[in-house]
């Protein structure tokens, strides 16, 4: 399956990309600059005035970005080199149920997460819970409406579709539909990617199978109801 629908969101601890925000790591030069509660780069005076107050805290902290994912890597790569920043990353393969405890335990400590990249249903609760910090991106105006919160709390980034990945090596008969997955054949051999109640791909997964079982966006409980059958059918291997 697909690893998730992602949201790109600053935290309440930090602001979006580069400026630690309100209860985060912030120096005294940098609160009293106002980077620390700096709603865009124009609150700032601009994107040069943003990547100065950025370089005096000369650190930024990241959490479960696989550089093998969305083109991480090569991302962070570029930007070390641009800006002369050192880059912290913190748990690569983590959930964003992970990144959001990340945020609660270390909210005020110099290691709490500036960005985190959550599954759009955790992006949406961060947000509820007063989690996630206003941050307008330079291209925030660009982002259609439906993909991003008013205030700029957070915003689509990158989306996939969910589908059945496997191994060509071992499964030589692959599953064209997610009924398929009820085969014999396909016993012990089932997974999701994840925990549904913590990782955004798994539970795009559950949602995707109650779409394909009579249930619908308001309606999860079909998918719910298949995984448990896989799992009673010895299908799913977690």
């Amino acid at each position: 399956m697909k690893r998730r629908f992602a949201a790109l969101a600053a935290v309440a601890a930090a602001g979006t990309l580069l400026l630690t925000a309100c209860g985060g790591g912030a120096s005294g030069s940098e609160q009293s600059s106002g980077a620390a509660t700096a709603k865009s780069a124009a609150d700032l005076g601009g994107m040069d005035k943003l990547v100065e107050a950025a370089k005096k805290e000369g650190e930024l902290n990241v959490i479960a970005l696989p550089h093998d994912w969305a083109n991480y890597g090569e991302i962070l790569d570029a930007f070390k080199k641009k800006y002369g920043l050192k880059v912290t990353e913190a748990n690569p393969e983590g959930s964003s149920q992970d990144e959001i405890n990340a945020v609660k335990q270390l909210k005020g400590q110099d290691r709490a997460p500036d960005v985190v990249d959550l599954g759009s249903a955790f992006a949406l609760s961060a947000a509820s819970d007063g989690l996630l910090a206003p941050y307008k991106v330079t291209t925030f105006d660009d982002i259609p409406a439906g993909q991003k919160a008013d205030d700029g709390s957070w915003f689509f980034d990158y989306g996939g579709f969910i589908s059945i990945g496997y191994d060509a090596s071992k499964v030589t008969d692959p599953p064209k539909t997610l009924a398929d997955l009820k085969k014999p054949e396909y016993k012990g051999k089932v997974a999701l990617n994840g925990d549904p109640t913590k990782a955004g791909a798994a539970f795009a997964g559950v949602y995707a199978a109650a779409l394909a079982n009579g249930g619908s966006f308001a309606d999860i409980k079909p998918g719910v109801q298949f995984f448990a059958d896989l799992k009673k059918s010895g299908q799913l291997s977690i």
